[in-house]
């Protein structure tokens, strides 16, 4: 991969009318949920006078990559590629500079705690305003309690920081981050991208699933977070119960040979399907039946916001800002994080209750295109875009 070139170039000065963003992060193999957020803005931003690129820092062998390359060019994305090798890899800070000195950056847009602290570092050397998304902390590492202080001391120093859920505000009004400079907005979707077109029964053929058992579906990082292998012992008791049921669990992770080992324990391992990273979500989603959340921690899953758009009804856990997005028994169904009866006694009667079913997958589609729309998401942003910067031109 073809690295950008460190030469620094002299800062061009920012005017009023100079509106670029870059949005920056750290990423392993495909990525997660937030670049679907991230590699989607820059076609809508640019409708809103925005120019904007993707910078995002990765392992220099990790083929992973690729596949974020080639969903951000399907996406109309400019990703750039920076080749990060850990913590002490001083040069990423040279690569970066170059990068918002050749774009002219009016704008740094952070998403973790890395790309927030380096933002602080290179706003030094290149006069730009400094904005971060917050998708909440999740991914849980012997570092994790230095990740979340770094995070924690920057963003205090962010001219904006945008939470993805309530508890995620409240998180980053507890750190200290004033209220003017606070916002909360939440994930969204392309509801024109994700909406059914095919029949189930025609893509259940495709995809290889058998057209005569119900298909549970659940996208995500192969991680202790996400609760897979709760899922797993659920719909393994609803099988044992005789449910004609099966799962298919769509995602990679440092989890997957666990996963691996629960499911070959089975008596019934040819109902339960790791089918890794796929690009094909939409398909998958319309040959589901059902979609289940069993998250112990979350922000606001975009998974979730794209099932309940492809009308597939929802099973989720009541965590952070996912009661904000499902109300129980009007849209979806929630239970209780970490407890297996709960998920499998509501996957139960939503698959086993047709009219409950029907009615959930209706209302939901109805939330997503009336609260979640991405076009309405990225005005949100854009104007906190043009608060920064008329701040900025007045100082």
């Amino acid at each position: 991969m073809s690295e950008p070139t460190i030469h620094i170039e002299t800062s061009a000065s920012n005017t009023s009318d100079h509106r670029v963003v870059l949005h920056t992060r750290v990423v392993t193999g495909t990525g997660g949920g937030p670049d679907k957020t991230i590699l989607n803005s820059p076609r809508f931003l640019e409708q809103l006078g925005y120019a904007s690129a993707c910078a995002y820092l990765h392992p220099p062998d990790d083929d992973g990559f690729s596949t974020l390359q080639k969903r951000a060019e399907e996406w109309g994305s400019e990703l750039i590629s920076i080749p990060d090798k850990g913590a002490l890899d001083v040069s990423v800070i040279r690569k970066l500079l170059n990068v918002c000195k050749q774009h002219n950056v009016s704008i740094w847009h952070g998403h973790d705690y890395k790309t927030n602290a380096l933002g602080l570092i290179l706003r030094r050397f290149h006069r730009m305003q400094l904005v971060t998304t917050v998708h909440g902390w999740v991914h849980r590492t012997s570092r994790t309690p230095l990740y979340y202080w770094v995070d924690r001391k920057a963003i205090r120093y962010y001219d904006h920081v945008i939470c993805v859920s309530e508890d995620l505000f409240t998180t980053c009004r507890e750190f200290g981050v004033p209220e003017p400079r606070c916002s909360l907005i939440q994930n969204a979707i392309d509801t024109d991208e994700f909406k059914r077109s095919q029949k189930q029964s025609d893509v259940k053929f495709v995809q290889g699933f058998s057209p005569d058992r119900l298909l549970i579906g659940a996208v995500g990082r192969l991680a202790e977070e996400k609760g897979f292998d709760l899922l797993i012992s659920a719909v393994e008791r609803l099988i044992e119960s005789g449910l004609n049921v099966e799962l298919a669990i769509i995602g990679e992770g440092d989890q997957k040979e666990q996963l691996e080992s629960q499911i070959t324990a089975s008596a019934n391992a040819d109902r339960f399907h790791l089918l890794g990273y796929r690009s094909d979500t939409i398909a998958l989603y319309e040959a589901m039946d059902l979609y289940v959340l069993s998250s112990l921690r979350e922000g606001l899953p975009n998974v979730v916001l794209e099932a309940m758009a492809m009308e597939v009804p929802v099973v989720a856990t009541r965590i952070a800002g996912v009661p904000k997005l499902i109300q129980d028994r009007e849209n979806g169904l929630l239970v209780n994080s970490g407890c297996v009866d709960e998920l499998e006694q509501a996957t139960r009667e939503m698959l086993s209750n047709d009219p409950l079913r029907e009615q959930l997958l209706k209302n939901a589609r109805k939330t997503i295109e009336t609260e979640f729309s991405f076009s309405a998401r990225m005005d949100k942003i854009r104007k906190i875009y043009d608060q920064v910067l008329a701040k900025s031109a007045s100082t």
